[in-house]
C-alpha cells in the first residue's frame, strides 16, 4: 500500500547465502532514487540474521525505487514503493467509506483507502473534476476569439501565461470563464494570441449527492468481489453490470451510472 507523504517508510529485505540461507551480510548498502531522480543512502539495520530494514522518512510523492546491495555472501534485492501525493483527490472520506461497510476496525484501512483513489479516478474521468484542486493546460496556437480548456467544470482563472519566450499572457480579470464548458474569452472581444498556459482551479466546491451515493455503491462493488473471483454479473438489476464503461471497465453498477448520468461528460471533452 502507498505510505503518507512526510511517513517514515520500513523497508525490509533479506539476505541470503547462495543455498538460500539467511545469513549475515559483511556490508549493506542501500540506495532510495526518488521520483525527480535524486538518490539517498539510508543506513539499514539487521533484525534478526540475514533480515534487515531501513526506516526511511518520505519527501516526495510518487514511486521510489529500493537497490539493496550485499556482501560476504553477495547478494542483491530491488523492490519500489509509493508515496501519496500530499492531498490525494477523495470523493469520500475513510470515515465515510468504513460507516457504509459497517467496519469498525482499522484493519483494511489503508485498503479502503485506495479503493476510494481508484473510484475516485474513475468517476472524475466520466464526471469531469469532483475534488477542488489546481490544473494546468499547454494550449498549443496561434491565434483564436476563445479557447476550450479540458479540464471541466473549472472555478476560476488563477494565471494565463505564455508559453514562448518573448510572447505574451494575459491578467485573469480581462478574461471570462464558462465554468460548465471551459471557454476562455477576452472580455474585450479581442483576439487570444497564444500558445498559452493556463492554470485553473477546478471540481465541485459542493460535490453532488448523487456522486457520493454513486461512490458508495461503487465501493460497495468492488469491495464484495474482493472476497474471491468473480464475473461481472450481466443483468437488468441496480448491482448488475451490463457494459464496460469508459475509464472503469465492469468496476461500475448499474445504479451508480444512473446517479453519475447528469454529470456525465460530453464526448471528447476531460
Amino acid at each position: 500500500m502507498p505510505f503518507d507523504l512526510g511517513a517514515t517508510a520500513r523497508l525490509t529485505a533479506e539476505c541470503r547465502d547462495p543455498g538460500g540461507t539467511l545469513a549475515t551480510a559483511g556490508g549493506v548498502t542501500v540506495t532510495v532514487t526518488l521520483p525527480d531522480g535524486t538518490t539517498a543512502s539510508p543506513t539499514a539495520s539487521e533484525s534478526g540474521t540475514g533480515q534487515y530494514r531501513v526506516d526511511y522518512p518520505t519527501a516526495q510523492a510518487g514511486r521510489h525505487v529500493i537497490r539493496w546491495q550485499f556482501t560476504s555472501p553477495v547478494d542483491a534485492y530491488t523492490d519500489s514503493f509509493d508515496v501519496r501525493e500530499a492531498a490525494p483527490p477523495g470523493i469520500l472520506s475513510l470515515a465515510d467509506a468504513k460507516t457504509y461497510l459497517k467496519k469498525s476496525s482499522a484493519e483494511d484501512d489503508d485498503e479502503l483507502r485506495s479503493w476510494i483513489e481508484s473510484i475516485t479516478a474513475g468517476i472524475e474521468g466520466t464526471c469531469g473534476p469532483v475534488i477542488v484542486r489546481t490544473a494546468t493546460e499547454r494550449v498549443d496556437f496561434r491565434r483564436a476569439s476563445s479557447i476550450a480548456l479540458r479540464a471541466i467544470p473549472a472555478i476560476e482563472l488563477v494565471s494565463v501565461t505564455a508559453l514562448l519566450a518573448g510572447g505574451t499572457g494575459y491578467a485573469t480579470a480581462d478574461l471570462d470563464l464558462d465554468p460548465g464548458t471551459g471557454v476562455v474569452r477576452r472580455l474585450d472581444g479581442g483576439m487570444l494570441v497564444g500558445p498559452l498556459v493556463f492554470v485553473t482551479r477546478v471540481g465541485r466546491l459542493v460535490v453532488p449527492a448523487s456522486l457520493t451515493a454513486a461512490a458508495r455503491i461503487i465501493l460497495r462493488h468492488l469491495w464484495q468481489t474482493r472476497q474471491g473471483p468473480q464475473r461481472p454479473q450481466l443483468g437488468t438489476g441496480d448491482f448488475d453490470v451490463n457494459e464496460p464503461t469508459p475509464h472503469f471497465g465492469y468496476a461500475i453498477p448499474n445504479r451508480a451510472l444512473q446517479l453519475m448520468e447528469p454529470y456525465r461528460l460530453p464526448p471528447g471533452v476531460g
